[in-house]
């Protein structure tokens, strides 16, 4: 077992020993001027799943949330004497606290559920980093002013080199690197496609009574991608396409989030 991964193990085993804290503080970048499209749909999906749970929670911006994090990745939790970074970190960290969206699933429904999580994380967040990173337009209309905006010069510019070095390396060792626009959109439709036909008929991913992680998840994704405005819209137009979703999208926001949250059209 990887050091890192142990680590993670013993640190939510520790976790579950410790009494509920009163509240939650989440620890994000800057959502204006800073925050990219990848970490945007991560915060936001996270946000999506504490407020599923009924949690009590703070968002503190930081514009060095990244580096603050114990993984490296945004956003992480603070939660009691424990930081918890990253989605599925949560999830768990959360459930080690007997709170859980899943308890009614069958075997096979959970098994499902992770499948379907997995399809998001390896499609949805490989694409908008490619987006972000990697395609030229974006890289230097949105990503390079946006991701560097907080730092001063030349530090802007060295962190921005490193992070998309970083994202390369992510990417070519996952085989999206060497794709084409085109391929992504393509692994894109398939997504949205599966998504899609899973929901038909259904209020939420397993049923029309309770959302679950898989519900947050996409909702993070699926809002944050149409409506962050990124030159040709190309992921925005995909998903738009995909009515099934956006209605879903448009339900999580209006019974969970506040009306002020609005953004949807």
């Amino acid at each position: 077992m990887p050091s890192s991964l142990l680590e993670d193990t013993i640190a939510l085993e520790l976790g579950a020993q410790e009494p509920w804290p009163l509240s939650i503080t989440l620890y994000q970048p800057y959502e204006v001027e800073q925050i990219l499209l990848p970490d945007s749909a991560n915060c936001l999906a996270v946000q999506a799943f504490l407020k599923m749970c009924g949690l009590e929670f703070q968002i503190v911006l930081r514009r060095n949330a990244e580096y603050m994090s114990p993984s490296g990745r945004v956003p992480f939790i603070k939660c009691g004497a424990f930081l918890v970074p990253e989605f599925e970190n949560i999830v768990s960290f959360i459930g080690t606290k007997g709170v859980s969206l899943t308890n009614d699933l069958s075997t096979t429904c959970k098994a499902d559920m992770r499948a379907y999580i997995s399809l998001v994380n390896n499609v949805f967040v490989n694409a908008e980093l490619y987006i972000c990173w990697i395609d030229n337009e974006t890289l230097n209309e949105v990503t390079k002013p946006r991701y560097g905006s907080v730092y001063p010069w030349p530090l802007n510019h060295f962190l921005s080199w490193q992070k998309r070095k970083e994202v390369i390396k992510k990417l070519s060792v996952l085989g999206w690197y060497n794709k084409t626009i085109e391929d992504i959109c393509s692994e894109v439709k398939t997504c949205c496609s599966a998504l899609s036909g899973r929901l038909e008929g259904t209020k939420y991913f397993f049923g029309d009574t309770t959302p679950n992680e898989l519900d947050a998840l996409v909702f993070g994704h699926i809002f944050t991608i149409i409506t962050t405005p990124l030159p040709g819209n190309k992921l925005a137009n995909i998903v738009q396409s995909y009515p099934q979703l956006v209605d879903f999208c448009k339900r999580i926001e209006a019974s969970i989030f506040s009306p002020q949250a609005i953004g949807v059209k």
